[in-house]
């Protein structure tokens, strides 16, 4: 599938790493490092816009890495970027960590996973069909 991009940054178009990768890495467009307190959230930019065709979304999602290594996180995971967006994608970083984290320009700081989606309309009832689980929820299919 084809998509319609803009890239106002100086670094390369979000790319798969592998042929079977499902997200693509965005970068970071900064101009210089910026120093992310623990706790602190910061909006970063990627300087990139896209158009999507009806029917498709962006998500963004935590790169593992970051997770694992720096305890670098996601705020709002996955984000969403609707077909009708055209603005600049906009990540919501948040350090977890105990220690200041340093993100450098053109860093990739997360993945965004192109992907198709269904529209639903209501069909109000006054009960659900019955089923095996019925209203269990929070661990009340076990542990194992």
């Amino acid at each position: 599938m084809e998509v319609k991009i803009v890239n106002n940054s100086p670094f390369e178009l979000p790319k798969y790493a592998t042929p079977h990768s499902a997200g693509m890495d965005l970068r970071a467009n900064l101009e210089s490092t910026l120093v992310i307190k623990p706790l602190e959230r910061v909006l970063v930019p990627t300087g990139i816009q896209i158009q999507l065709p009806d029917g498709y979304e962006a998500q963004i999602r935590p790169r593992s890495g970051l997770a694992i290594k720096h305890g670098i996180g996601l705020v709002n995971s996955p984000g969403t970027i609707d077909s009708d967006y055209r603005g600049e994608i906009r990540v919501i970083v948040v350090n977890l960590s105990n220690r200041d984290f340093t993100l450098e320009p053109g860093e990739r700081i997360a993945q965004m996973v192109v992907a198709k989606y269904t529209k639903v309309s209501w069909l109000e009832q006054i009960e659900l069909d019955e089923s095996e689980r019925g209203e269990g929820g929070f661990g009340s299919t076990g542990v194992k």
